[in-house]
C-alpha cells in the first residue's frame, strides 16, 4: 500500500496508523521533502566518491593527510562555540530509541544520553516511527512506560541532555521513496526529530543536538553543514543553533579531522573516538593490504600503537580548535556475580583512566550500571573543571600517517575465530529480528562489533593467514566452524529460542558475506532487506 502526501514528491510504502499520523504530519513531511530533493543528489555523489577513493586504496595506495588542505590544518581558527548544557559531557550513555531504554538512560547518573537511530537500532519501520514519538515525549517530559508486571517507568527531575544519532550517509529509509529510490535514512531521522522538537528544546535552554556517524571525508561534513544551515534559515533560527558531534569511526576520517571541524565550524561541538567502528573501518579500508591484517578482536585494545595515536591526535586536534574530544565506548555489562563484576569494573576503570589522563573530555558507557564507576574516574581527573579543553598536548611529537596505519601484533586463534562466528551470528539474528542492541557474553554488542567479527575472518581467508596452531584459514574451515558453532549456539540459547528465532537465516547471511570475494561494506545493508 503506497501513499503520497499532497504537494510533496515523496511516496510512503506503509499505510499510516495513528503513530505515523503523529510523526508524519503534513508540515513535517513537507520539510522532509525539501531536504530530500535538495540534498539527496549530492549525497549520492558523496557515496560514489567513497567508492572511488576505496578503489585507490584497494590498488595499493595508503590513506594520508591531504596536502591541498594544509592551510586549514595550519590556520588559526576555532569552532563557533559550545552551548552551556553541553559543556560538561564527562559520561554519556548510548542506546536505541526504545521507550523503556530512553527513560532509563535519561535517568542514569550521566550527563548526556545519545538516543540512537543507527548502530544499536534495527531500523524496522515501526521502531523508527516509535523512536520519534519516544524522543518527542522525552523532550516534553511526558514519557512513561509500564511493563507487563505493572511497573511504571517515568522521568526523574533533571534528566540527562538528549542528543539524537541519525543514520549514516549510506543507510536508506526504504519505506519512503523519492523519484523511485529509497531516501537517505539520516535525512529522515534528522528532519523529523528537528521539526517536532526544536521549539521545546530551545524553550528549555537546550537545543537540537545530533551525533553524526560513519563520516569519511570533510566533503561529507560540509554536506551536513549545508543541511543544518538550510534548516536554520528555513525556520529563522540563528546560525549555529543546531549542534553536532561527529564520530571519527572511519580510517579515512582520522586524516581529515581538522577539515571536518573547519567545514562544520558553525555547528560542531566535538569529535568522538568511535573505537569499535574504527577498528572495523581499519580492516575494511585496508582489506587488500596483507601486511595490515589484524589479530583476534580481543587483543586489539586502545593501548595498541595505531589506536593510541588515533586517540591522542583526536584530543590534540579538537582542543586546538575549542572542540570536545570524546572518548570511546565501554561495552561491558555489569555481572550479578560479585567476583566477575569486580573484574568488569576494574577493566572499565583502567580503560577510562587512560582516556581521562590522555585529555578526553568525557566518554561513553553502554549500561547504566557502569555510570557511577566512570563518573568517579572522570570527576577525579576533572576536579572543579567541566571539561579538559585546556589540555592541548602541545608537547606531543607530531603523529604521522605511518603511526595511524601501524600494523597490530597479536595472535589469530581458533578460539578467537569461533568466538567471532558465534557473536556475529547471534547479533545478525537479533538484528534481522528487530533488535539492534544485544548482550552477548558479557558485552553489549551493536553492529560495529559484529562487523569486526565477520570482516576479520573475511580478511584472514582473503590473505590465506594461518591460526596460531598452524591451521590455514580457508572458506572450507570457516564453513566447518560455522556449522559446529551453530550447534553451540543452539545449546546455549536453548531449543525453543533457537527454533523460534531466525538463526538459520543469520548463518546463511554470515556465510555469504564472509566467503564472497568482494567484501560487503556494511552487513546492515543486506540485513535491512530481511527487516520489516
Amino acid at each position: 500500500m503506497t501513499q503520497q502526501i499532497v504537494g510533496t514528491e515523496l511516496t510512503f510504502t506503509q499505510g499510516f496508523t495513528a503513530a505515523e499520523r503523529q510523526v508524519l504530519t503534513d508540515d513535517a513531511v513537507e520539510f522532509l521533502a525539501e531536504l530530500v530533493s535538495k540534498f539527496t543528489p549530492q549525497r549520492n555523489k558523496l557515496l560514489a566518491a567513497r567508492a572511488c577513493w576505496q578503489q585507490k586504496i584497494d590498488h595499493g595506495d595508503l590513506p594520508d593527510f591531504i596536502s591541498e588542505t594544509d592551510s586549514i590544518r595550519n590556520g588559526d581558527w576555532r569552532v563557533r562555540g559550545i552551548p552551556d548544557d553541553l559543556r560538561d559531557r564527562r559520561v554519556e550513555i548510548t542506546g536505541p530509541v526504545e521507550r523503556k531504554m530512553v527513560i532509563n538512560a535519561l535517568n542514569a547518573n550521566v550527563k548526556v544520553f545519545m538516543a540512537d537511530f543507527e548502530d544499536s537500532l534495527a531500523p524496522s519501520w515501526d521502531k523508527v516511527i516509535d523512536g520519534q514519538i519516544n524522543l518527542h515525549d522525552a523532550v516534553n517530559g511526558t514519557i512513561s512506560y509500564t511493563n507487563d508486571a505493572g511497573k511504571i517507568y517515568q522521568l526523574k527531575p533533571n534528566p540527562a541532555v538528549l542528543i539524537a544519532r541519525v543514520r549514516g550517509l549510506h543507510l536508506p529509509e526504504k519505506h519512503v521513496l523519492w523519484q523511485g529510490e529509497a531516501i537517505p535514512g539520516g535525512l529522515f531521522d534528522f528532519a523529523l526529530y528537528f521539526f517536532h522538537n526544536y521549539r521545546q528544546l530551545l524553550a528549555k535552554g537546550s537545543g537540537p543536538y545530533f551525533y553524526l556517524p560513519k563520516t569519511q571525508s570533510w566533503q561529507e561534513a560540509a554536506w551536513w553543514s549545508e543541511v543544518f544551515s538550510f534548516t536554520e534559515d528555513r525556520f529563522e533560527l540563528p546560525r549555529g543553533t543546531i549542534k553536532a558531534t561527529v564520530l571519527i569511526e572511519t580510517l579515512p576520517a582520522v586524516f581529515q579531522m581538522d577539515e571536518i571541524l573547519y567545514h562544520l565550524r558553525d555547528h560542531i561541538v566535538g569529535l568522538n573516538c568511535g573505537r569499535w567502528d574504527y577498528i572495523f573501518s581499519y580492516i575494511k579500508t585496508l582489506k587488500n593490504h596483507g601486511d595490515r591484517v589484524l589479530p583476534d578482536r580481543q587483543s586489539v585494545t586502545m593501548d595498541k600503537s595505531f589506536l593510541s595515536a588515533y586517540s591522542r591526535l583526536l584530543i590534540k586536534t579538537c582542543h586546538k580548535r575549542g572542540a570536545f574530544a570524546m572518548g570511546g565506548m565501554a561495552a561491558f555489562i555489569p555481572s550479578k556475580d560479585a567476583e566477575k563484576n569486580a573484574w568488569v569494573l576494574n577493566k572499565v576503570r583502567a580503560d577510562k583512566e587512560l582516556e581521562a589522563t590522555n585529555g578526553h573530555d568525557g566518554t561513553w558507557v553502554a549500561h547504566p550500571g557502569l555510570a557511577d564507576t566512570v563518573m568517579d574516574v572522570f570527576s577525579r581527573v576533572l576536579g572543579e573543571r567541566r571539561n579538559q579543553l585546556e589540555v592541548l598536548r602541545e608537547n606531543d611529537a607530531p603523529i604521522s600517517a605511518a603511526e595511524l596505519l601501524e600494523p597490530c601484533d597479536g595472535e589469530r586463534t581458533e578460539a578467537g575465530m569461533r568466538a567471532n562466528i558465534r557473536v556475529a551470528v547471534q547479533y545478525i539474528e537479533a538484528w534481522i529480528s528487530g533488535n539492534g542492541c544485544v548482550p552477548i557474553y558479557g558485552l553489549m554488542e551493536d553492529a560495529a562489533t559484529a562487523e569486526i567479527s565477520r570482516t576479520s575472518i573475511w580478511q584472514w581467508i582473503h590473505h590465506e593467514k594461518s591460526l596460531s596452531d598452524g591451521q590455514l584459514v580457508t572458506k572450507a574451515l570457516f564453513r566447518q566452524m560455522l556449522k559446529e558453532e551453530m550447534l553451540v549456539i543452539r545449546e546455549e540459547v536453548g531449543e525453543a529460542r533457537f527454533n523460534a528465532g531466525r538463526f538459520e537465516e543469520a548463518a546463511h547471511l554470515m556465510e555469504r558475506i564472509t566467503t564472497q570475494d568482494e567484501l560487503i561494506d556494511f552487513l546492515t545493508l543486506p540485513g535491512y532487506e530481511l527487516l520489516a
